[in-house]
């Protein structure tokens, strides 16, 4: 019983558990950045976006969706729709982040923490979405060759 909804659901838990990670670093990156040394709230958006991009690429390559590609230019194609598609969610974060942060007026750095936080849980589910039916979808036709 255990073991069947681990199998059916092991790609999920893994996604939650290096989402929650790359949650963190994107959080931290972007506190550090914003309210620690005082960088715009949209540079270091961006920043924090490129960071943990980086760390969800190869969390979810590996241990998330097991992605098998061996030559330099899947890898590539790969790794490009991986970007592409967080970039996409990146104009979500930052369409969220410009809302929370200068519209509605959560300038002091809890304010900005709270706004990242909500981002970051609508981030995370479109990241999943994108991920899971778009960027490494064709890895269950490799483990079948």
């Amino acid at each position: 019983m255990i073991k069947q909804l681990w199998e059916k659901y092991k790609h999920i838990i893994a996604y939650l558990f290096w989402g929650v990670v790359t949650t963190v670093i994107n959080l931290a990156v972007f506190q550090i950045l914003s309210s620690g040394i005082h960088w715009n709230y949209q540079l270091a958006n961006v920043i924090a976006w490129f960071v943990s991009v980086l760390v969800a690429y190869f969390t979810n390559k590996v241990w998330v969706f097991g992605s098998h590609y061996t030559t330099v230019s899947d890898f590539l194609v790969e790794m490009l729709r991986f970007f592409f598609y967080r970039a996409l969610t990146l104009v979500i974060d930052i369409v969220i982040t410009f809302i929370g942060i200068s519209v509605l007026g959560f300038k002091d750095p809890m304010g900005q923490f709270i706004v990242k936080v909500i981002d970051n849980v609508i981030v995370v589910i479109a990241n999943y979405v994108f991920s899971k039916w778009l960027i490494f979808k064709d890895n269950k036709q490799i483990e079948d060759q």
